[in-house]
């Protein structure tokens, strides 16, 4: 092929890369508020009826609320993919973004201890989950001063992925990729003093089954293990999208005391529990949450 493109094992990530991007620039030339919009029904009755996401979301959803109505898990599926077009919209929009958080105030039982350690120069993970927009306590905190990194898991379309890691660590902090190399880069800008994100509600093969919405789920003690090795203090927190479609309200929650890690991530997982319950459409339900690693014969 000519023009750059790759052989053809990986011609589908390429081109689909192409076309997500081909996608989000031509959004991206709407108004702010026009994007986020657009973005959000774009996902909800395009891409995600095409892709299956809205069929997997309607899926767990079932798995999550066995009660309700076909009609109601629809709605809420469908919500769901809108708030991931949003979401995606506003982290490629980041300065614009940002601009919008900068009125925004965190509210919360964990300011005071997330001010101990500023002060005393205490590492801090911050832990959260794929709810609202993750990234939007990440913003209203760096704008106060503070320098927040993370740790992430790449896409499988490496194509993508470049430009998705390249928006990511634009802003706020260093952002390092789950792996080896990335993992240590995390842990040692963590032994440094540091502050840093991670999000823990993936699916793990390795880890522990620990319940989540009713149902064992394979959970990874990264968090809990990096806390207790660098004496780290664990704060959840969690941007929550408002009624408006664009605002968001910035939760800093009371420190996870330090545990065994099952329980420490036990403990996670029962906060993000609790902001699902109230808010089950911005929680990205596409997740294969509940996937169980395969038995080794």
């Amino acid at each position: 092929m000519s023009n750059g493109t790759p052989p053809s094992a990986n011609y589908t990530d390429w081109l689909t890369d192409r076309v997500l991007r081909g996608l989000l620039s031509t959004v991206m030339r709407l108004p702010f508020e026009k994007r986020v919009r657009a973005m959000g029904r774009i996902m909800s009755h395009g891409i995600g009826p095409l892709t299956g996401y809205r069929k997997r979301a309607e899926t767990h959803l079932s798995l999550g609320y066995p009660d309700y109505s076909t009609e109601k898990i629809r709605h809420l599926a469908t919500a769901v993919c809108d708030n991931f077009g949003r979401t995606l919209i506003e982290n490629f929009s980041w300065r614009e973004f940002g601009q919008r958080l900068a009125d925004t105030t965190a509210t919360g039982d964990g300011l005071h201890a997330l001010e101990d350690a500023r002060a005393t120069g205490k590492p801090v993970i911050f832990v959260t989950g794929h709810i609202g927009n993750h990234e939007a306590s990440r913003h209203v905190l760096t704008q106060t001063g503070l320098t927040i990194g993370g740790l992430y898991r790449p896409m499988g379309n490496s194509y993508f992925n470049a430009h998705y890691a390249q928006t990511m660590s634009s802003w706020g902090g260093p952002v390092f990729a789950q792996g080896r190399q990335g993992t240590i880069g995390f842990a040692k800008h963590l032994k440094a003093g540091g502050m840093a994100t991670l999000l823990f509600d993936v699916a793990s093969s390795s880890g522990v089954n620990i319940p989540f919405m009713g149902h064992p789920a394979r959970t990874a003690t990264s968090a809990a293990d990096l806390a207790l090795r660098m004496n780290a203090v664990v704060i959840p927190y969690f941007g929550i999208r408002k009624p408006d479609g664009f605002g968001f309200d910035v939760h800093v929650e009371a420190p996870i005391a330090p545990d065994t890690p099952e329980i420490m991530m036990t403990r996670m997982t029962e906060r993000l529990e609790a902001r699902i319950r109230a808010t089950p459409e911005q929680w990205f339900w596409v997740h294969r949450r509940w996937k169980q690693p395969k038995a080794k014969n």
